[in-house]
């Protein structure tokens, strides 16, 4: 990396060096950490492409590529990720969100006409991203967020308040559902759910990022399941409705968990890959 880079010229050495890696998305990473880095969006870049950076702005940039060299996800190195048209600060306490988890948010939404005041409780919160995206598109609507993290609730109660829901979100520290003295008309959760022999296959941006406690599922993916369900069954008005995102390969087994905790299955919500990423149940 020379001396008297320029901001194009940055973009591409990152690219050639991210792509040669192996990256995904090479070309989208280097804009977005020398954007960064220069204080400006990515879609500006071009336009300013023959501008000299300064010693501490190529300082920066080396700092990034070299942590997304070791796989880093983007958004950790910013320290935020844009989700459902929000922006939300990750840290190492939270899961880094995804894109399938706005499956979750889209099938929680079209059940707005029914609760026209609804209460939501969003069970294994980290960012808050899930029930303050939900927030953001039901302006009638409040929620609380549980984590067992007491630094994911510290990140979450801050996405709350820099983003505005705090009148309306309140974020606690608990084990799913303990301490817990009412009821909700929606209950959401994209819990733990990676089976342990499974994990060390996943890509290094998640195995040495993400946190352990929000990815393991125990040995078959589902303990989780199956201690949030019979809490949730307690806590969920009689006709309200539980929403839960599972793994690509577990509607069969987490919808066989239901019954046993006097849910139905409602309906099956799949991903833009047409995988059922979400699962909607009611009470029985």
């Amino acid at each position: 990396m020379a001396q008297n880079w320029t901001i194009g010229r940055a973009v591409s050495e990152l690219t050639a060096a991210f792509d040669a890696l192996g990256l995904d998305t090479p070309r989208l990473d280097a804009r977005i950490l020398v954007g960064h880095a220069v204080k400006l969006e990515p879609s500006l870049l071009f336009a300013r492409a023959d501008r000299i950076l300064t010693e501490e702005e190529s300082i920066l940039i080396r700092d990034y590529a070299a942590r997304r060299e070791k796989h880093e996800p983007v958004a950790r190195i910013i320290g935020h990720r844009g989700f459902w048209d929000l922006d939300f600060l990750v840290t190492p306490d939270t899961l880094d969100p995804r894109a399938d988890t706005e499956t979750l948010v889209a099938a929680v939404l079209k059940c707005r006409a029914q609760y026209p005041a609804s209460r939501i409780l969003d069970l294994g919160t980290g960012t808050g991203c899930i029930l303050l995206s939900i927030l953001k598109d039901w302006p009638e609507a409040s929620g609380v967020g549980v984590d067992l993290n007491p630094g994911a609730v510290a990140v979450a109660t801050e996405n709350s308040n820099r983003l505005g829901f705090n009148a309306r979100a309140f974020f606690r520290q608990g084990n799913w559902c303990d301490g817990l003295d009412e009821n909700f008309d929606v209950i959401v959760s994209n819990p733990p759910y990676i089976a342990e022999a499974e994990l060390p296959g996943l890509a290094l941006d998640v195995t040495h990022f993400d946190p352990h406690l929000a990815l393991s599922g125990g040995d078959d993916g589902l303990v989780a399941y199956r201690a949030l369900l019979p809490e949730a069954r307690e806590h969920l008005l009689p006709d309200g409705r539980l929403f839960l995102e599972i793994g690509s390969t577990q509607a069969p087994a987490v919808s066989a968990l239901l019954p046993v905790h006097n849910f139905r299955l409602e309906a099956e919500h799949r991903d833009l890959g047409g995988f059922v990423r979400c699962l909607e149940a009611v009470t029985v």
